[in-house]
C-alpha cells in the first residue's frame, strides 16, 4: 500500500488519513501538519484514522512524547485514533501508553463511530 497522508478541517475537528509504512519522519510529518491545520482553525479535536502496513519500531513510539512537546501538542488537544490493521494495533496501543505516561492526550478505539462519539461528544 503507498503511503497516504491527508489532514483536513472538517468545521468541528481535525481528520486525518494515514495510510501505508509509518517510521519517524513519517510521524513528525503527521504531526506537524496536525498542529499546523489545529493552530490555524483554532480546533484541537483530531480524528485519525489509519490503515498501517509497517508501524513504528518501539524506539521511535518513546520519541513520540518529544515531537508533540516540540510542536505544543498538549492538554488542549482531543485525539481519538483508530487503527484499522490488526497487526499495527499492538504499536499503537504502547505508543497512545506512552504519550499518556507523560501527561499527552490520545486515545485509541476500535471503530470510527466510538472514536468520533467520544470526540466530539460529552464523554
Amino acid at each position: 500500500m503507498e503511503n497516504k497522508l491527508i489532514v483536513t478541517f472538517e468545521g468541528d475537528h481535525v481528520l486525518v488519513i494515514a495510510d501505508g509504512d509509518k517510521d519517524y519522519r513519517y510521524m513528525e510529518t503527521l504531526w506537524r501538519e496536525v498542529a499546523a491545520t489545529c493552530d490555524q482553525n483554532e480546533c484541537y479535536n483530531v480524528l485519525g484514522i489509519a490503515n498501517t502496513t509497517t508501524p513504528v519500531e518501539a524506539v521511535e513510539g518513546y520519541d513520540l512524547p518529544t515531537i508533540f512537546r516540540e510542536l505544543r501538542i498538549g492538554q488542549h488537544y482531543r485525539i481519538a485514533w483508530v487503527e484499522k490493521e490488526q497487526d499495527a494495533r499492538d504499536m499503537v496501543e504502547f505508543v497512545v501508553t506512552v504519550l499518556n505516561n507523560r501527561g499527552m492526550p490520545g486515545r485509541l478505539f476500535d471503530t470510527e463511530a466510538e472514536a468520533r462519539q467520544w470526540l466530539l461528544g460529552s464523554d
